[in-house]
């Protein structure tokens, strides 16, 4: 959970600071204007910031505790990171193919 963690904390970053939307799959962004295209990679790299930071406190209650409160934040934060990452698609891209 760590090692993902991080790296999609990496990629969010790099997507959303860098606007390296190349790291996005093409079919996910070949109708985003250029106007559109900060905004756009904002979203986006912050909803896998979002599931990296959960993916790293998952991670660290598991680990700690005998618990599924850690999975249970998990899920709670993968749908929100998934719905910001879905309108984002639907706003932008008209669709997510």
């Amino acid at each position: 959970m760590l090692v993902l963690g991080l790296l999609l904390l990496f990629l969010g970053w790099y997507i959303w600071k860098k606007e390296k939307i190349n790291l996005i799959h093409k079919y996910h962004h070949t109708k985003i204007s250029e106007n559109n295209k900060k905004i756009y990679t904002e979203k986006i790299g912050k909803s896998y910031i979002l599931i990296g930071i959960v993916m790293i406190v998952t991670g660290i209650i598991n680990f700690i505790t005998d618990t599924g409160y850690g999975w249970l934040i998990f899920v709670i934060s993968f749908v929100i990171g998934f719905v910001i990452m879905f309108k984002a698609q639907q706003k932008y891209n008209n669709g997510l193919f």
